[in-house]
């Protein structure tokens, strides 16, 4: 009798850990088609690079990845074609970074109104996105912010925080004080970026001095938006070459944990 208890209670135990970790474990995609680049590969051919999951050299996200592997996320997936609310509907977390002007693809594929709209359906019903813009000179933002407008912000055109070389990183410097993104890290590196404008709905994260806008965030129904004008957590800039003052590898941390809470609340 004592015997069958302990067996019951043991099924018991791994069936609420499984439920648990089903309930806990995320889907994180980033996307491969707003952002398309290519580079000469063997046998002249094309291989997809910058801010994928396997690209480990300084252009990759293979660092970013291993924060939200750390973090309980379940698959790191990359999504090579349009946005539609089936394939949406596979992943809990969205990332879109830097969108191709005509310099970095000569057949980009720009944002519309039927992507940002399905787009924004997925975030409505719980979807978390985040969303990684550029400078004017090195993304496409106008059609960027068909999607952007949706919750309530728009990348800027202009250029903040520049940095003009190596030995003047402290021009990218921010301090992010304690907010609910930035848990650990207290100093960040970000360079050449855009700010946004904030037109309703979104709130502000992080700020310059001057007071421009540097992330912001926003709820759309039961879904959250992040937006930072810039690629800013690629390895060039998490795989601790910056001096030892800015804390990007631990605000790589931070912003995967951020996003993984918020998409455990759909």
């Amino acid at each position: 009798m004592k015997n069958r208890f302990i067996t019951r209670l043991f099924s018991t135990l791994i069936l609420l850990i499984g439920t648990f970790y089903v309930a806990s474990a995320q889907v994180v995609t980033v996307d491969n088609y707003f952002n398309q680049e290519t580079k000469p590969a063997l046998a002249g051919k094309k291989a997809s690079f910058h801010y994928l999951w396997n690209d480990e050299s300084m252009t990759g996200f293979s660092i970013f990845g291993n924060s939200f592997r750390a973090g309980g996320a379940k698959v790191l997936n990359v999504l090579a074609e349009g946005p539609t609310a089936s394939n949406l509907n596979e992943s809990d977390i969205y990332i879109i970074v830097d969108p191709d002007n005509l310099k970095d693809n000569p057949n980009p594929n720009f944002m519309n109104d039927t992507d940002a709209d399905a787009i924004a359906k997925w975030v409505k019903a719980g979807g978390v996105l985040f969303l990684l813009a550029n400078d004017e000179a090195n993304a496409d933002l106008i059609h960027f912010n068909i999607l952007a407008k949706k919750f309530g912000f728009m990348f800027n055109n202009d250029l903040i925080l520049h940095v003009t070389n190596d030995e003047h990183f402290a021009d990218g410097g921010l301090n992010t004080g304690k907010n609910e993104v930035f848990s650990t890290s207290r100093k960040i590196f970000i360079k050449d970026a855009s700010s946004i404008k904030i037109i309703n709905i979104a709130a502000p994260v992080l700020k310059t001095p001057k007071g421009e806008n540097v992330i912001v965030v926003a709820t759309y129904g039961k879904g959250t938006v992040l937006a930072v004008g810039d690629p800013w957590l690629y390895n060039e800039y998490t795989n601790g070459r910056l001096p030892a003052t800015f804390q990007n590898n631990l605000a790589a941390n931070d912003v995967a944990n951020y996003l993984i809470k918020k998409a455990r609340k759909k």
